[in-house]
C-alpha cells in the first residue's frame, strides 16, 4: 500500500473523464483553482492578523533609573549654611 503509481493515476483520470465528460473537466479545474486561490488568500489574511509587527504596541520591560550624580549626593550630605553664621543659641 504505497503511493499512487502512473497506472493508477491514468485509471483515475479515465474514470473522471467518463463521469464528467470532456466539456466539464475544464470547468471543474477552474472551480478548483478559484477555491485554492481563495483558501490561500484567507490563510494569508489570518496569518497577517496574528503577526505582530508594531513594536510600540508590545509591552516594554521597565527601564533602569539613571543613577544620581556624585555631586548631588555630596551636597545633600552637607548641611545648608546660613549667611549670618549665627544659627547657634546661647
Amino acid at each position: 500500500m504505497g503511493s499512487l503509481g502512473p497506472f493508477e493515476l491514468i485509471l483515475i483520470f479515465l474514470a473522471v473523464l467518463l463521469l464528467f465528460g470532456a466539456k466539464r473537466i475544464p470547468e471543474i479545474a477552474r472551480g478548483l483553482g478559484k477555491g485554492i486561490r481563495e483558501f490561500k488568500s484567507a490563510t494569508k489574511e489570518i496569518t497577517d492578523e496574528f503577526r505582530v509587527e508594531d513594536e510600540p504596541n508590545r509591552i516594554q520591560p521597565p527601564q533602569a533609573r539613571p543613577q544620581p550624580r556624585a555631586e548631588s549626593r555630596e551636597s545633600e550630605a552637607q548641611p545648608a549654611r546660613t549667611e549670618s553664621g549665627s544659627g547657634e543659641s546661647r
